[in-house]
């Protein structure tokens, strides 16, 4: 079944390549891909639908395995950065980056450094990792407090771009986006490779892993540090996406029908649905555009009230 979400990846990213307000035909792209194009189809793919794609499929892979990290190590389906604060912290690093006029690279850095922070500040009080979810929503929701109040002391015109960054969005998106992120990527896909194994374990819990001969804490510690990364890197190049990482690994399950939560199959679906969210978003009011983060807010939030009513059946 991972196949056939590779396959899906590749798919929705030629139709995010191929269309737009200039359509080009599949010959026509190809051959843009290979160098072979006229100069106006290789600037439109190379240049401007090409790093918006990649960015897409790196700011998804790097969510939906986030949302895996923590949903495992929680043991919660609620277990996701949303919940947990983190978006929210990433979120409060970059508004204040753009309120104080700070350039594109003073946001990312705002945001990873905000993630950071409220990652410590949830497992100090969250006693090292006890109560993890519960402590995350109170902190999260102290978080957007003090955003909203941020957009209301800055300027009209910094409060418009941070209310826009907000949304989560892949326009303008360029390698210079997609290069750190597939970087970041390249040195934690190992690290979560590493940690899938004891995770698995520790989903039978903390004396069950134990007496297998896993190192609970360590494990703990390097999954969280992982997911933080991950979160703070995806959100550094497209913004707060919202409930990307809640949904990704719940249908890369409900795909693969897994027994726990499978990692590369959350990233191939966390690709999928923030590149297709996108390419709808794009679609959806013609000529004009709606940022990737609503479509994809939209979807999530229909799913929590799913699984919230199946939970209650």
């Amino acid at each position: 079944m991972k196949w056939l979400l590779v396959a899906a990846a590749v798919a929705v990213s030629l139709v995010a390549l191929a269309t737009g307000e200039y359509a080009l035909p599949i010959s026509d792209l190809v051959a843009a891909l290979a160098g072979r194009g006229t100069p106006a189809t290789e600037f439109v793919v190379t240049g401007l639908r090409a790093p918006r794609v990649a960015s897409g499929v790196l700011v998804g892979a790097a969510f939906g395995l986030s949302g895996a990290l923590f949903q495992s190590l929680t043991r919660n389906p609620l277990g996701s950065p949303d919940f947990l604060g983190f978006t929210a912290g990433a979120a409060t690093g970059g508004i204040v980056a753009v309120v104080r006029h700070g350039s594109p690279w003073a946001v990312a850095a705002g945001a990873v450094l905000g993630c950071v922070l409220t990652a410590l500040a949830v497992q100090v009080l969250s006693r090292r990792g006890r109560r993890l979810v519960l402590v995350g929503v109170g902190v999260g929701a102290l978080l957007s407090a003090a955003n909203s109040y941020l957009l209301t002391q800055a300027g009209i015109w910094e409060s418009a771009s941070a209310a826009a960054w907000l949304t989560g969005s892949l326009s303008g998106r360029g390698w210079e986006q997609v290069i750190p992120l597939a970087a970041v990527l390249a040195l934690l896909i190992p690290v979560c490779g590493v940690l899938s194994r004891p995770l698995r374990m520790m989903e039978m819990g903390d004396d069950a892993a134990k007496a297998l001969g896993v190192p609970v804490e360590a494990t703990r510690r390097w999954t969280v540090a992982a997911g933080v990364a991950l979160v703070g890197a995806g959100t550094a190049a497209a913004g707060p996406v919202a409930f990307l990482a809640l949904v990704a690994p719940h249908l890369a399950r409900r795909i693969t029908r897994a027994p726990g939560v499978t990692l590369t199959a959350s990233a191939l679906t966390g690709a999928v649905l923030l590149v297709a969210a996108d390419v709808a978003a794009q679609r959806v009011i013609a000529p004009g555009q709606l940022p990737a983060g609503v479509m994809t807010a939209a979807i999530g939030g229909v799913y929590l009230a799913f699984l919230l009513r199946k939970d209650r059946r």
